[in-house]
């Protein structure tokens, strides 16, 4: 039986069970109370057992897990207490990611798979204007164009625009003033680099469930930069988390989780999100742990979830928590209300209390039922706490053999190269028409004139006219015709006046 060790309780070690694993999970506490220690530890231990694991790196100090630790510090101390030997320490397989392509792999996604409901959040969209969007994407499926990146998304939205009446009896109502604030909204976002963001080729995330030497890579998303935009931020990880949900096959209950997700700072999912996206989160929360994939919430406060989503994490590490304030003392009651109860330890005292590196634990048994929660001090992490440093870690990612595939982006024939070929055909039906309109009738053949020459010759011919210059072949003939004429004519008369005569002198 695969069982993760995260903390100890004197001689008693606190393990997450393997086939647990996949009901998520919860970290939470104060800053500087150890969150990412334990959030390290946990990603150590899954990758051990050769479970791959993708985790955000908000504040860049995660790089170090590619090389084993000190028993120096803190963590010498804490491994002499617990008997570690330098066995203990140890490096583990990191892929390192960045969507910027600056400090790792680039990261891209379509807007097509990002989808109109993410997209919406991450522009912060009314929900007039959300409404637009899905028309939009609406006619790019009728029409069969491919929308990758933004200027993808802008040439569609002008397209719409230009042609609002044609596509309004279809769709529905097309308003300027929505489409010109999503527009806005386009720009701030390419500000904000989401150009980066978007195009292909495409993360491929079968590229983030690998292994190495029978332990799961440990795919690292630098998100300092990100964390900026943090609806950009929090926009890529709920497409991650429905891109798994939607392409993994179902696997039940396994032994161990194939995929384990770390989601920090996870109040940036849902600060601000309209129901129906905490529902859909939800939903997907729920259902997944079916395809054989965990996700862990990092957070400082568990008020910052939903009650709903809240309710699914059944693995649990809490960190101190400050009660200064009447809201500090809601969430330490609230937290202390979600675990089982000890009678050994009063929960909602002992949150304060705890000291850096400690936290209260409660794990679910083999039977998927909530262990007592038990005050514990969480294993020192195996790997380097120093971050590499700059020029190492860039060194490791351009060597690592995805970055040649993902390294540049390529602008494949897509709905902007569409509507262009659109544009070029309409224009050319225009200026085929307004030539048809603007070109003058062709002259017909006056025949009148030379008709009235050809009689006029012919008659001149037959009367003995004089010839005219250039009066031609007509005349020729009628002259001729009418010498034969006259000849015959005197003849005749010729012939008469001879008889004449004769009948005289008999």
């Amino acid at each position: 039986m695969t069982t993760f060790p995260i903390a100890r309780v004197g001689e008693k070690t606190l393990e997450i069970q393997g086939k647990m694993a996949n009901r998520h999970g919860l970290v939470a506490g104060a800053t500087g109370t150890g969150k990412t220690v334990t959030l390290r530890r946990m990603a150590e231990a899954f990758s051990q057992e050769g479970i791959p694991v993708f985790l955000a790196d908000v504040k860049g100090d995660l790089s170090g897990m590619v090389g084993a630790g000190s028993d120096t510090g803190k963590v010498g101390e804490r491994m002499a207490d617990f008997g570690l030997g330098s066995d203990w320490l140890q490096g583990f397989p990191v892929r390192f990611w960045d969507v910027f392509g600056e400090t790792g792999i680039p990261i891209r996604v379509t807007i097509s798979e990002m989808g109109p409901m993410l997209l919406a959040r991450l522009m912060n969209l009314n929900d007039t204007q959300e409404g637009l969007l899905n028309l939009v994407f609406r006619v790019a499926d009728d029409h069969g164009w491919h929308l990758i990146d933004l200027k993808d998304l802008r040439g569609l939205l002008k397209h719409v625009a230009d042609n609002a009446a044609e596509y309004r009896s279809q769709y529905g109502n097309v308003s300027s003033a929505s489409v010109g604030a999503v527009q806005r909204q386009l720009l701030t976002l390419e500000n904000q680099g989401a150009e980066k963001l978007f195009g292909e080729p495409e993360l491929n995330l079968e590229d983030w469930m690998q292994t190495e030497d029978g332990k799961g890579i440990i795919n690292i998303l630098n998100a300092e930069k990100l964390m900026r935009s943090p609806r950009m931020y929090s926009a890529f990880l709920l497409w991650m988390l429905a891109e798994l949900f939607e392409n993994l096959p179902e696997v039940g209950d396994l032994e161990k989780p194939k995929f384990v997700m770390f989601f920090d700072e996870a109040h940036l999912l849902f600060d601000n999100a309209p129901p129906v996206l905490v529902e859909q989160i939800e939903q997907v929360v729920r259902l997944i742990r079916s395809k054989g994939v965990g996700v862990y919430f990092v957070t400082q406060n568990p008020l910052d979830l939903p009650d709903t989503i809240l309710g699914q994490l059944g693995n649990r590490v809490q960190h101190a928590l400050r009660a200064f304030t009447p809201r500090d003392q809601k969430a330490v009651k609230a937290a202390a209300e979600t675990f089982r109860s000890n009678p050994d330890i009063q929960v909602a005292e002992v949150i304060a209390e705890l000291g850096i590196g400690e936290a209260l634990v409660s794990f679910l048994d083999e039977k998927g039922m909530p262990e007592p929660v038990e005050r514990a001090l969480i294993l020192p992490p195996q790997s380097a706490l120093t971050p590499l440093t700059a020029s190492d870690r860039n060194s490791r990612f351009q060597n690592d053999m995805l970055f040649s595939h993902y390294k540049d982006s390529i602008d494949n024939y897509s709905a902007y190269e569409a509507l262009a070929e659109l544009e070029q055909k309409a224009a050319e039906q225009q200026a085929e028409v307004a030539e048809k309109k603007t070109a003058k009738p062709a002259k017909q053949k006056d025949n009148s004139s030379q008709d009235a020459g050809i009689i006029s010759g012919f008659l001149g011919g037959l009367f003995g006219s004089r010839k005219k210059s250039r009066q031609g072949a007509a005349y020729n003939l009628a002259d001729s015709v009418g010498d034969q004429i006259n000849k015959q004519v005197t003849r005749t008369i010729s012939r008469s006046v001879m008889g004449v005569i004769k009948n005289m002198l008999k």
